[in-house]
Order: structure tokens, then sequence, then C-alpha cells
């Protein structure tokens, strides 16, 4: 709707994410974008993490479980007073629905820190030297340490920490931050990167070198023969090297997976992943995925 009242006319998308399912459509209705272009005055966007916060905050007031539609109106109003710092105002926000389940509201927990920005996932590299580790732990605190990866990697003489803290306000963060640079442990926030909260956090194993290795994430329909659909387009023309794959609650799931494919056999594979049908990306060059896994 956004983009179609930014052009004047209706504008079919390309894709849909599923997350927000209630109110997400390719092309919005004739009469709907007449009305919303003659009546409102402006849309506020707002992404997956801050509706997830929103749920939680409707869940704290009143114990009441929206769905992530229910929840967008929520989520906007409180984007739209944050950006223009209205305070002691009475704000309406209509919600709707509560068609939730649990492998959702477990999406749902696992974002609504981060998107209140309360929480943060972070990855330090560190030399692996003895003390070091009780050096790392003295400069996080007084933050909470909510979540926590590390593993010595013997074929390197430094470690990489993924782990995720909680926070009041964006200042402790921050002092947090330079406390890590200012003892030369390199520090990223990876709060924002969809790749590692839907994927890398889960994974397993660590570093690993694979000659060829491409990562792509496929949006699979939710229905029986789906991987195997997958798996007769590429299986056994090239080798397997990575799967994540998690439960949604959704139409759709986002799937990580690896291949071995030659520079040489990029435009083939290409050719049978668009024949395939499946949304798809290729996330070979995220950040995330260089510093942990490659």
């Amino acid at each position: 709707m956004a983009l179609s009242l930014h052009h004047g006319k209706r504008v079919k998308l390309n894709r849909v994410g599923g997350f927000a399912d209630g109110v997400a459509v390719k092309v919005v209705g004739e009469e709907t974008f007449r009305l919303c272009n003659d009546l409102i005055d402006g849309v506020v966007l707002v992404d997956r993490d801050t509706i997830c916060a929103s749920i939680k905050d409707m869940f704290e007031e009143n114990r009441s479980i929206l769905e992530p539609a229910g929840a967008l109106a929520i989520a906007g109003a409180e984007a739209y007073c944050k950006h223009y710092g209205l305070k002691g105002e009475n704000i309406v926000a209509i919600t709707s629905g509560a068609n939730m389940n649990f492998d959702r509201l477990r999406l749902i927990s696992q974002l609504a820190d981060v998107g209140r920005r309360r929480e943060a996932i972070l990855v330090t590299c560190m030399p692996e030297k003895w003390g070091n580790f009780k050096k790392f732990y003295d400069l996080v605190s007084p933050l909470n340490i909510t979540e926590f990866r590390y593993r010595k990697n013997v074929k390197k003489e430094e470690a990489l920490i993924l782990y995720s803290v909680g926070f009041h306000s964006t200042n402790q963060l921050k002092d947090m931050l330079e406390r890590m640079e200012s003892d030369q442990l390199q520090t990223l926030n990876l709060s924002n990167n969809d790749l590692v909260k839907d994927h890398l956090q889960f994974l397993v194993g660590g570093r690993s070198v694979v000659d060829n290795e491409i990562l792509c994430r496929f949006i699979f329909p939710e229905r029986q023969g789906a991987l195997g659909k997958f798996l007769d387009t590429f299986s056994p023309r090239w080798n397997i090297t990575l799967v994540h794959y998690r439960a949604l609650g959704e139409t759709h799931a986002n799937v990580l997976v690896g291949l071995q494919v030659a520079a040489s056999e990029m435009d083939e594979f290409k050719n049978l992943a668009n024949s395939l049908g499946y949304e798809y990306a290729f996330e070979t060059d995220n950040e995330a995925l260089q510093i942990l896994f490659c």
C-alpha cells in the first residue's frame, strides 16, 4: 500500500512476506486503494522485530496475545510517537486477530527484545590466550548476557564469540562497545542481520573450508514434498553442504542451503533455481556468514 500510494497507482509486489500474513498482499484492492488514497495522511512502515516487540507489549499490558497482523497497528503507533517525540498524548490503534500458534510464538519470543531495542546480538573476536575469557566477561558486565556461544578453535589463534546482551538504554550498549574497542576486541552488532536471527545462531560446527561453496536462502512452501522437489532439482548434480530449516507456523519456510557450485556452473544453477519456482537469494557474501562460518 505504501508503494502504491507513493506511485499514485496500484503496484504489484514480486514477493510478499508471510509473517504478518493478514495484511500481506501482492496487490491492494481497487476500492481499498481508492479509500486510502483519498483519506489517509501517510503510512508508517515497521519491521518484523518491531511487530514482535508490540505483541509482547500488548501481552504485558493486557495479557492478550495478538497475531502479527493484529499488532501491526500498535507497532506503527509506537513508531509514529517515537519519530515525532509524542508523550502524554491519546493515540488510538485498531488491532485485530489472535491467529497464533506456538511455532510462531517461539519466534516472537525470540525477537521481541531485539525489536524493543532491549537486547542486542553481538559477535566478538578475541585472541586465544589464557585469561582472555574472564577479561571478555568483565568488559561485557554489568550488562546481562542472555545467550552465549563459544568454542576454542585449535586451528586459529583467535576465538569468535556469538552472544546476546540485555540492556535498559542504548547508552549502556554504546559504553560496552566502546570498552571492547578500547581493549582491541573487535565487536560487531548483528541485531539487524536477518540471516543471523533466522539461521546462523542455530547452526553448529563453526568454520569449514568447502571449495566452491555458495549459500542461498530459499522460500519453501510448507507442504509435503517441497523438500523432495528441491532435492530432485539440485541433487546429485551438486553436493549439498549445509541445510538449516525451522518451522515457524507460516505457509512458507525460510531455508538456508549450501551447495558446491563451480563458477563455470553458476549459470546452469541459476536457470534450475529459477525453474524450481521457489523464491531465493544468495547469501554467500553476507558479512555475518563470512565472519562466523567462512
